[in-house]
């Protein structure tokens, strides 16, 4: 039996449910989660397949849109670096000093996560009110006219107000893992949150090839490209092909993707027979798979009552994941790029292009072949801690391999030491998997999901504006300075690492809910 009691003392309705061997719990819209309930989880928590559950078929085409949407952030973002610095040099801005190309460079590419940050979370919770597709739609237009206005760009004013037009409009990425949370149920949500690793690495390995084999068209393929216009605009066709692929994501997408996030409402009522049967309202209906309650799905949360401990612990590992690996990044072609005296190995461009075609690639194989193996094996905490000790290490090898250049040259050694780095790198990767799990689980309830990915996503996006910037930088502050032989960057990197290694180790055993759920299951087998 359902009961609604008017609490006076915090002005809300809350539900108290009551029913033979269960104890009677009060739900209202600022229940903690930590604390639990005796019913079924009303948190959107994920968890590894579970034992003595079948796990729920995936809604494919679903789920297939989704991953489609996520790979159109990497392509469209990632496709500028090969031809960014070329593109630079030709700008008044530089006035001739090549020595500028890689700080005017670097502001471009960081100016899309800064403004990314600014709107992420508020593009998130308009989806909690107004629905996940009208956002997503909109994030796409925006980076369909952000690309087109980037190729046409000739003045570096005008390239920033490309690039932060494509932050400002696109949030989708924090959109789409709500909407992959609300796909998927605790049975399969593993298998669907592997998949965007890997779609993402799909795109950074496909979009800086896409981006620097259709750059400069009039001198590759002046049979089809010798037009005045190409010779005028020599970056635009790299920018056109991604806002063409966009494009076509958006027809997919207003054609087939199912909004994920209803705004219609909800009821259901507990039967006598211990089974739940739903009634329609507004003329939709949704049966949830644990069979949680419509009142528990709540309304949006305001953003002070989302700031739940599960909410910042996670979204805290989230973060640092993501500037640990950022920097990395940054760091790797910098790396293979400055001279050996320099603490570097001096590769040329097309190398360099090879070993992050490689590292990408090999990434999302590795993330297809292990990730719900490792899940299911050890869990999702323990893979995310062994994901993040792989950092330390990782940066460890980077003075390894310069020494070695040094005193024997770009020899066996070096690419076997880079080849542990990379593998190093394989693993690392599974743990965006785990702690997107992670977030998921610790939205204090689905209306609110939208906006907990908003948060995570804006300080996240924060992360991977300074984190380009302020490993490069300490990279030439400590070649410049000669500080611990120039190698200090690593040091400090690496120091950082073990931080996050220790902010990992505070995530629970348990995504959250899941004890919640397991004891409703144990008092239903009970009786």
């Amino acid at each position: 039996m359902t009961v609604n009691v008017n609490d006076s003392l915090h002005n809300t309705n809350a539900i108290v449910t009551v029913d033979r061997g269960v104890d009677v719990v009060v739900v209202d819209e600022e229940t903690p989660l930590l604390y639990g309930s005796s019913s079924s989880s009303t948190s959107p928590s994920s968890s590894p397949t579970r034992k003595n559950q079948r796990a729920t078929p995936l809604p494919k085409l679903q789920i297939a849109i989704v991953l489609l949407l996520q790979i159109c952030e990497p392509v469209c973002s990632q496709s500028i670096y090969p031809y960014v610095n070329e593109l630079v040099s030709t700008l008044d801005v530089v006035k001739g000093d090549e020595k500028k190309v890689g700080y005017y460079a670097g502001l471009i590419e960081s100016l899309f996560f800064a403004t990314e940050a600014m709107t992420v979370l508020q593009w998130s919770r308009v989806s909690d009110r107004v629905g996940r597709k009208p956002v997503l739609l909109l994030g796409l237009v925006g980076t369909i006219l952000s690309m087109l206005s980037f190729g046409l760009s000739r003045t570096f004013s005008a390239l920033i107000v490309s690039r932060c037009l494509c932050g400002l409009l696109n949030g989708n990425i924090g959109v789409m893992k709500s909407a992959m949370g609300e796909l998927t149920d605790p049975t399969n949500r593993a298998q669907a949150f592997a998949l965007m690793p890997v779609v993402w690495a799909a795109g950074a390995s496909f979009g800086p090839l896409l981006g620097g084999s259709l750059s400069r068209p009039a001198d590759r393929f002046p049979e089809f490209f010798g037009a005045h216009f190409w010779k005028e605009y020599p970056y635009f066709l790299p920018c056109l092909a991604t806002a063409a692929f966009t494009a076509i994501v958006f027809v997919i997408t207003i054609i087939w993707f199912k909004e994920s996030n209803p705004k219609k409402t909800y009821r259901r009522k507990r039967a006598t027979s211990g089974s739940s049967e739903a009634t329609l309202i507004d003329g939709s209906y949704n049966d949830s798979v644990d069979g949680t309650s419509g009142e528990a799905d709540g309304n949006p949360l305001p953003l002070r009552s989302i700031l739940t401990f599960p909410v910042v612990i996670s979204v805290l590992n989230y973060v640092t994941l993501a500037f640990l690996n950022i920097s990395v990044n940054a760091l790797m072609p910098l790396f293979f790029h400055m001279p050996i005296a320099m603490g570097g190995l001096d590769l040329d461009p097309v190398v360099i292009g090879y070993i992050m075609s490689v590292y990408g690639a090999g990434s999302g194989l590795f993330q297809i072949l292990f990730f719900v193996p490792l899940v299911e094996k050890f869990g999702v905490r323990k893979t995310f801690v062994m994901s993040v000790s792989t950092f330390a290490p990782v940066f460890m090898m980077f003075p390894l391999m310069s020494l070695m250049a040094k005193y024997w040259g770009v020899g066996i050694g070096v690419w076997v030491l880079l080849g542990v780095v990379l593998s190093l790198l394989f693993f690392m990767d599974t743990a965006y998997g785990c702690i997107f799990m992670y977030v998921t689980a610790s939205a204090p309830n689905k209306r609110s999901l939208g906006a907990t990915n908003g948060l995570s996503q804006t300080t996240v996006s924060a992360a991977r504006a300074i984190g380009p910037a302020l490993s490069t930088s300490l990279y030439s502050f400590s070649i410049q300075y000669n500080i611990l032989g120039g190698y200090a960057v690593y040091a400090v990197l690496a120091g950082l690492s073990v931080g996050a290694l220790l902010l990992a180790d505070q995530l629970p055993h348990r995504l959250w809910g899941e004890d919640s759920q397991d004891d409703s299951e144990g008092d239903e087998n009970k009786r």
